[in-house]
């Protein structure tokens, strides 16, 4: 693929890395490319970052024709730059593509627009552990037509954020809601694509938990109200006895490759782990019992997320005394010390550009 590059005239300058935050700052440049069925993908460039124009009628705002992803280039101690699976993301973006009947890229193709556009941005990947720089690519449909059908014309392209420390105050366990009403997903719905809408119909519920002083909610599955399934924007899991149970992935729950990788972590230290479906009701009762020993969520942004209390209605359960777990810690320090290239990679994740 030859990528076109037109640098900036005006090149930005990076904000000291304890005032990033995340997804506040952006860098020089993105990537652009553009689709039209009969044609495939061409014109593909990296620009100087700035707005885009689109017409009223376009798909994606009409229709919510677009995916995304979320993955992050990290800062070796040697100074050099790497990727954790990014062919993970780009398979299931590509999933999530077929899901919302949008063009699939290349994969080979999508590795080498993630490579050329890091090293054109590698200056606004920060130094500090636990910094990064947040690559976001995502596609969308931009067909200048109201009509209802599959995408004919799409844009994909790649902005990337640096981002501070997610922990910059230490890891502190959070408190959780279950949600009763709202559902993120069903089966058969898009629940496992990665796309703006699932984001967008989960705002409600995690608004309504921070009214109430929880950090977000615990989400039920969308059929039969019973069986565990995401927490907040993150998969989830437990450890309940001698078992560490995440749920299975049904077609409800997102594939998360940071679920992926802590069930590899975890496999390769001896634990028992099991993908089922997990009630409610067996929660509480474990809960309830002393056998539910930890909680966690885990995702990108903050590799995993230590719970230390969950409400079921009115009934509040602290877990492992509000602290995080020794399973729970052993993962970050585990897949954070091969993300920054502190401790070797012994199943062969990292790409290093």
């Amino acid at each position: 693929m030859k990528i076109k590059i037109t640098k900036t005239t005006t090149p930005g300058t990076m904000p000291s890395e304890d005032q990033l935050g995340f997804g506040k700052v952006f860098t020089d440049h993105m990537f652009i490319m553009d689709y039209e069925a009969g044609k495939g993908w061409y014109d593909p460039r990296i620009v100087p970052f700035g707005r885009i124009s689109l017409h009223p009628a376009s798909t994606v705002l009409h229709y919510g024709a677009e995916i995304f992803e979320g993955l992050k280039a990290y800062r070796r101690e040697d100074g050099g730059v790497q990727l954790f699976r990014p062919m993970e993301n780009i398979k299931r973006m590509n999933n999530s593509a077929e899901r919302m009947s949008l063009p699939a890229i290349d994969e080979q193709d999508m590795l080498e627009i993630l490579e050329t556009f890091v090293k054109t941005e590698e200056k606004w990947v920060p130094r500090s552990f636990g910094t990064s720089l947040y690559l976001r690519p995502f596609t969308f449909g931009n067909d200048e037509s109201l009509g209802v059908h599959a995408v004919k014309s799409a844009t994909f392209m790649l902005i990337a954020s640096p981002s501070g420390s997610y922990y910059a105050e230490g890891i502190n366990p959070v408190k959780i809601m279950i949600e009763s009403e709202d559902v993120r997903t069903v089966r058969g719905g898009t629940g496992y694509a990665k796309c703006g809408g699932n984001y967008a119909a989960s705002t409600r519920a995690g608004e309504k938990a921070m009214k109430k002083g929880y950090s977000q909610v615990l989400w039920l599955d969308g059929v039969e109200r019973k069986y565990i399934e995401e927490v907040g924007a993150m998969n989830v899991m437990f450890k309940i006895g001698g078992e560490i149970v995440t749920p299975k992935l049904t077609g409800s729950i997102l594939p998360g490759i940071t679920r992926k990788s802590c069930i590899e972590v975890l496999k390769s230290k001896g634990y028992t782990v099991s993908e089922r479906l997990l009630s409610l009701d067996e929660l509480v009762e474990a809960m309830k019992s002393g056998t539910l020993e930890e909680a966690w969520g885990c995702g990108t942004a903050a590799v995993v997320s230590p719970i230390g209390q969950l409400a079921v209605g009115e009934d509040e359960y602290e877990i492992n005394d509000g602290k995080i777990g020794a399973v729970t810690q052993e993962l970050y320090d585990v897949l954070t010390g091969i993300q920054w290239g502190k401790i070797e990679d012994p199943f062969g994740w990292v790409y290093k550009l």
